[in-house]
């Protein structure tokens, strides 16, 4: 790779080595209740909307309590969501004058940006008025990824108390999440991307004649850079343009590409630190950290190199993919040429690491094993690092899956932080780590054994079998991204995607917030010198392994008949 790519890399790398323990160290405070910056801006907003929402901050929830206040915010928001798109013709901000979305399009949009998986089965510019966009999708940008804080606020809370049934106040912990982080972040960075030349406006489409005066294009307006900031912050990922962050209405340059590739992964990799802060352990924290940033970069370097390498079938018909000045060489296909094909990659691998699906380019035309190790991110569970606070919460049920694990294999009595795990907890953390993998591989084989639903997969062979994979992961997994070659504006995929967007959010959430109650309800004993430390390099070595090994047992035969069959049938004539 050149120097650039390199330094691309590097400038990502940087600003999650500045940002994670001035962030960490402020969500830690949040979260605490404690004194924190902002306190006198803050403090009334907080106190006006608890007051509106007519919630008792001092009042605490059980874990049951807890879940059921996040998933009946969910439900009305779906509700709301879908009611907003039915009936956007009749709403006031449609200068293009969009009618409604079809029932099937609806229930699948009004799921997917609830559930913080922002999947798009149409072109934001030319199917959702300029209303619908800010009220359904904006707001709820905001709302799901409060959601997935809280609910990791509520899980450290499990981790660190004895004996109690209580894991805090969902209502609070996600008031907190919006207004001391989400909203003032998103509010600096719009400013940032206005002044970027990311656009920010309530026009309608302008029709303009081309150069040649041959042709005539419609140029669309809209609220963007008002939108983008949540949609990297909060890991959303839905973007105003079908393009997303390939159009350069929304992603005008190389900086701003690198700004946002940063923006989505700074949450998840701050709420580490937050974690280390609140259980009073920077040495388990480390443990969290350096197995998501070791896997997170080795993925980044993987895929990077295999697009800069390039296509070999171009090379052997003389096609030059080395960087020149006017080449920035590599793997081209599907890419913006403004950005590289590392700059691509980098995004590639961030957005699907994280929960954020916001790709810059077609995930489709990458190379077979760079494509696949992008679904393998999102196969990971997004744990590397994750979603907003979802990422830790999934990393810390690894973390404990490795404890039991190991202390089985040395003949040690299973413990974490002082708290034994018992056979309960296993079985919890077992449905949280199946249930995704029998979602995502039930809808994907169905999907290829139904002709009409094979029929919307532009391709065939192994190529059509990681379509279907990457479109049931990314649902289930809440990412959003899209391998591109797939037709999912029908009823059937509409249906099974919402579905599997439902159950990758709850069905994951329940269990994980069980295991907290336990934890919570649970004694602490000393830690003797038989007890298997959690803390240590060896440790964090075996839960880089377990989470990969865990993760190849479920999805290496698929992986295998999709982008691996690819890469040898394709490369080396098998």
């Amino acid at each position: 790779m050149a120097a650039a790519s390199w330094a691309q890399i590097a400038a990502v790398f940087a600003l999650l080595f500045i940002s994670t323990p001035l962030l960490g160290g402020y969500l830690a405070k949040v979260y605490r209740n404690e004194n924190a910056p902002g306190d006198p801006i803050f403090l009334p907003v907080e106190r006006l909307a608890y007051r509106l929402l007519r919630i008792d901050p001092r009042g605490e929830q059980r874990w049951i309590a807890f879940v059921g206040s996040a998933v009946a915010l969910t439900i009305v928001g779906v509700l709301l969501n879908y009611l907003v798109f039915r009936i956007q013709h009749w709403l006031p901000g449609n200068p293009d004058h969009f009618r409604g979305v079809s029932p099937p399009l609806a229930f699948n949009t009004a799921v997917s940006f609830v559930t913080n998986t922002d999947w798009q089965n149409y072109a934001g510019e030319s199917t959702l008025s300029q209303f619908s966009q800010m009220f359904a999708l904006v707001v709820h940008q905001f709302l799901s990824a409060a959601i997935g804080m809280a609910l990791a606020a509520a899980f450290i809370r499990g981790v660190i108390r004895t004996q109690t049934t209580t894991l805090g106040n969902f209502w609070v912990d996600a008031v907190r999440s919006l207004v001391r982080v989400l909203v003032p972040l998103s509010f600096v960075f719009a400013i940032v991307l206005l002044a970027a030349g990311v656009i920010d406006n309530f026009h309608a489409t302008r029709v303009i004649s081309s150069v040649s005066a041959t042709a005539q294009q419609g140029i669309p307006g809209g609220p963007v850079a008002s939108m983008v900031p949540i949609e990297m912050i909060g890991d959303n990922g839905g973007g105003y343009f079908g393009a997303n962050m390939a159009h350069p209405f929304q992603n005008p340059n190389a900086v701003i590409n690198v700004l946002t590739i940063w923006l989505a992964a700074a949450i998840p990799f701050a709420f580490p630190w937050a974690y280390g802060r609140l259980v009073g352990s920077m040495r388990q924290a480390t443990v969290v950290l350096v197995a998501m940033a070791a896997l997170y970069a080795a993925s980044v370097v993987v895929v990077a190199a295999l697009e800069a390498h390039g296509n070999s079938h171009l090379a052997q018909l003389g096609v030059a993919q080395y960087p020149t000045s006017t080449n920035p060489g590599g793997n081209l296909e599907g890419k913006d040429l403004r950005l590289g094909a590392t700059g691509s990659a980098l995004n590639a691998v961030t957005m699907t690491s994280t929960s954020t699906g916001g790709v810059n380019s077609a995930v489709e035309s990458y190379t077979p094993l760079g494509g696949g190790l992008a679904l393998a991110d999102m196969m990971l569970g997004e744990v590397i690092p994750g979603g907003t606070g979802t990422g830790l919460y999934g990393m810390l049920i690894f973390v404990m899956i490795t404890a039991f694990i190991a202390g089985l294999m040395v003949g040690r009595t299973p413990m974490y932080l002082g708290k034994r795990l018992l056979a309960g907890d296993m079985t919890l953390a077992a449905i949280y780590i199946l249930v995704l993998p029998v979602t995502v591989l039930s809808f994907a084989g169905i999907s290829l054994l139904l002709p009409s639903a094979a029929h919307q997969i532009s391709t065939t062979g192994p190529h059509a079998v990681t379509e279907a994979v990457y479109a049931f992961t990314s649902a289930a997994h809440n990412n959003g991204s899209a391998f591109a070659g797939l037709a999912g504006n029908t009823l059937w995929y509409n249906s099974t995607l919402g579905l599997a967007m439902w159950v990758g959010r709850f069905f994951e959430i329940i269990p994980a917030l069980a295991l907290a109650g336990s934890l919570a309800r649970k004694r602490t004993y000393t830690v003797t010198a038989g007890t298997l430390r959690t803390d240590t390099p060896l440790f964090t070595a075996l839960l880089a392994a377990i989470v990969v090994i865990l993760v190849g047992l479920t999805y290496f035969p698929v992986l295998a008949l999709g982008p691996m069959a690819e890469h040898f049938s394709g490369h080396f004539g098998v």
